[in-house]
């Protein structure tokens, strides 16, 4: 019995967990890209109407600003601006922008644009454009009675 129970003994000894060590250091954080200067920042905070604007540009060339006020008979916020960057090959990236009820519409050169419509193409639209007329003159909007009944 006094065997069994030293067995068990060493076998609870030999299985706890040794802490004989020390954890390892938690890694320093490293900031190496620069602080950036903010060359200009102005804000208007949206007043008593909703009409609000910002502009600020940094040391790197990006800017951004933006004009906005609400529009409408339901006060939806119409806004404008712009905002521009320098790739890093030195080609300038400038974007304008103006969200109102008909969207959001962005203009830039570096935005892709459809190429234009070959005159063929032109053409048959104007044609079916044409007959979509035509049809819709010969055509009345008021139902007709389609089926008659017997008698």
């Amino acid at each position: 019995m006094n065997a069994l129970l030293l067995c068990c003994l060493l076998t609870v000894v030999a299985a706890a967990p040794q802490y004989n060590f020390a954890p390892a250091p938690a890694p320093q954080p490293s900031y190496r890209s620069p602080v950036i200067a903010i060359l200009r920042q102005d804000q208007q905070d949206p007043d008593a109407s909703g009409t609000y604007s910002f502009l600020y540009e940094s040391a790197d060339g990006i800017s951004r600003q933006e004009q906005g006020a609400p529009q409408g008979p339901n006060g939806a916020v119409a806004s404008q601006g712009r905002w521009s960057f320098t790739f890093p090959d030195g080609t300038p990236g400038v974007f304008n922008f103006v969200a109102d009820e008909f969207g959001y519409k962005v203009e830039s050169d570096l935005l892709p644009t459809p190429h234009p419509l070959p005159a063929h193409a032109i053409v048959q639209i104007e044609k079916a454009r044409q007959e979509d007329q035509n049809n819709a003159a010969t055509f009345t909007s008021v139902p007709q009675q389609a089926y008659t009944y017997f008698q």
